[in-house]
């Protein structure tokens, strides 16, 4: 129960911080790219990868911290964080066809299912 209330508390957190992130960069560079959006999801996967191999490979911290930081913050912060270490995770293990359809079906996939989303959004 203590894990899931610190992940839950980590998500809290993370979505304020990508909401005033986001918001913040547009205010500076304007709407007229996702800027804003591309901004947490570089920030959010540069500290999943900076954290992962702090918080798996160079300490030892209970699950209730790794979630609360790795699986609230930054999940909420970002999902991309999790599909980049998720993909380089592969790279390192060289399966590089899983890691490259990865990207590919995870990328197309997802737009095209906000496209979807999108439609019947509007249609309703």
């Amino acid at each position: 129960m203590i894990q899931i209330l610190s992940i839950a508390a980590g998500g809290a957190v993370g979505a304020v911080l990508r909401f005033w992130v986001s918001n913040g960069v547009y205010l500076v560079l304007g709407r007229g790219f996702p800027y804003g959006t591309l901004a947490v999801n570089v920030i959010g996967s540069l500290l999943m990868g900076l954290l992962y191999v702090f918080l798996l490979e160079r300490m030892t911290v209970g699950p209730e911290l790794r979630g609360l930081l790795l699986i609230g913050l930054l999940g909420s912060f970002t999902t991309f964080s999790t599909f980049s270490i998720e993909t380089l995770n592969l790279i390192e293990q060289a399966d590089y066809f899983k890691a490259a359809l990865n990207m590919l079906i995870s990328v197309f996939a997802c737009v095209c299912a906000a496209w979807i989303g999108l439609n019947v959004g509007r249609q309703i």
